[in-house]
This record gives C-alpha cells, structure tokens and sequence, in this order.
C-alpha cells in the first residue's frame, strides 16, 4: 500500500496525518516529499543510519565544438539551454537534468557536471525507516529529489507520503503512482478553495483519494456538502482540539494519547482495504 497525503495548500495538517499515520501502521516507510520544509523529522525522532548528498547533471557546452545549430535548445522541454547568435548558454537553475541536450548534440559539444542541489537522510524511527529529502535553500528544483526519495529501494509493506503543498509539479512528482491519496483540509472557504483545486489534480491522475478534515467543526458543513456533490468520502474529521494544537506545538505525535491512537488504526486499517478493493476492482 503506497498511501500519498496532500493538500491544496500549506498549513491545512498534513504533515499530522502523515507522521500520526506512519505511527500506527506496521511495516511502513515514511518518505517526507514535502523537500522545501521537510517537518516531519520534528514529530519523528530517531536514529540517523544514512545521509547522501544529491545532485543532478547539467550540460556544460565546449564552445570550441559547438556548432550553434541549435538541436540542443529545440529538444529543452525547459528552456534551460537556449542557443544565442555567438554562443550557447546554459541556465543551470532550469535544468531538470534530463540528459536531452547532450544525447542529441550532433557534434558532441556537451558534456555533463554534477550540481549538488540537496541531500537524502534515513532515519530508524522505532525500527521503522524514515526517507527525508531536503532541497538546498534557494535551488527551485523539487520534482528531481522527489522522484529519487521514490526510487530508493523500500522492503515495508506500506509507504506513506508526505506530499509538499499546493497542487504544482513537486505534488505531481509525489502523488504520482500512490495507490491512494489522501487529501487534507479545513471546513473554511479559503480551505474549500484549495481542496477542489488538489481533487481536480488528482482526478487528472486517475488515483482514488479520500478526504481528510482537520480542524472540524469550525466551519459549517461546506466540506461535507462538497464531499457529497463530489462522491468523495470523508474517511475521518478531527475535531479542533486544543489538546492537538498543544501537542502539534510540542512535536508530539496525537498518537500516544489512546483516543487518538485507536482513531488512526481505524483510519489506517480503512484505507488498506479500500486500497485492497480499488486493486481488486481493476484486476
């Protein structure tokens, strides 16, 4: 079970979902995607095993071959190599490092460097592995290390995702392949906004996705009645508490309160077989 968590926007509580989650499933992996501000190392604590640094590929050009023909800006799908009158220039900052540039170059004018742009930390959380991706501050490239936390070789049953907000090419790059996503938000105007941009993503993926609200109450029914018109299912609302504000505040996890420990094995146990029904419906 590859279980994403996401959420139209920043703040809405998901990383709670995520860790709370990853706290009461046995035999899973938490990978924390969200690699601009990963947070979920302040609510897990344990033991570092492995770090890395990670880096991408970028072309550098020998002008002496070059040829200006231009082959190598035309195949860019990101306009990070644009071939000018008397030279070709390279602007690493866009490079995705796809490696297009330099297998078409016809005269073999470029030639790859590695550019350090964050690094990759495994953590034993109680003997569980947790994979964090940190982005160098300052390097706009998200999708890359996102997709190499994903690759890493995991033996655990189940992997949670902690996706990064919003609904841009990071969440797409972590979402992608989840056997579920899990959409986290408020019952606000401002949270009904964000979530029906994140379900159209989503949609667009063709991943099943329920929805999580945080903070209930506060705001009337507005998640509800959309969950309804949307056939999305509520799978748990969590109440506003201070006592989980409190706790948030601490780095503590819900969980180690038993009320909500029960909740999330309810809610983890929920999803495995939804997961199970989804794979079955489609095998």
């Amino acid at each position: 079970m590859k279980i994403a968590i996401a959420s139209g926007k920043g703040g809405t509580g998901k990383t709670l979902i995520s860790t709370n989650l990853f706290n009461v499933t046995p035999n899973s992996t938490y990978i924390d995607c969200d690699v601009e501000e990963p947070n979920g190392h302040l609510f897990l604590k344990g033991t570092h095993v492995k770090e890395q640094s990670f880096h991408i590929m970028i072309p550098e050009v020998n002008q002496n071959i070059c040829n200006n023909c231009g082959k190598c800006a035309e195949v860019c799908q990101f306009n990070a190599i644009i071939s000018a009158k008397q030279k070709v220039l390279v602007f690493p900052e866009l490079c995705h490092g796809c490696g297009s540039c330099t297998f078409f170059c016809p005269t073999k004018a470029i030639t790859e460097t590695p550019k350090i742009i964050g690094k990759i930390q495994e953590t034993l959380i109680n003997n569980k592995p947790m994979i964090t991706g940190t982005l160098n501050i300052g390097e706009p490239m998200a999708p890359p290390i996102i997709k190499q936390l994903k690759a890493l070789p995991i033996s655990t049953e189940h992997i949670i995702i902690d996706s990064p907000p919003g609904t841009s090419c990071p969440v797409i790059a972590a979402i992608t392949g989840a056997d579920m996503v899990l959409l986290v938000t408020e019952p606000t105007p401002f949270g009904l906004h964000d979530l029906d941009l994140a379900v159209q993503v989503v949609q667009k993926l063709n991943i099943p996705m329920g929805i999580i609200v945080n903070k209930s109450g506060l705001g009337g029914n507005i998640i509800e009645n959309y969950s309804k018109k949307k056939n999305i299912e509520i799978l748990l609302e969590i109440p506003h508490s201070k006592t989980i504000a409190k706790l948030y505040s601490e780095g503590k996890l819900i969980t180690t309160l038993p009320k909500y420990k029960k909740i999330f094995e309810n809610l983890s146990e929920k999803i495995q077989k939804k997961v199970k029904g989804f794979q079955n419906h489609e095998s």
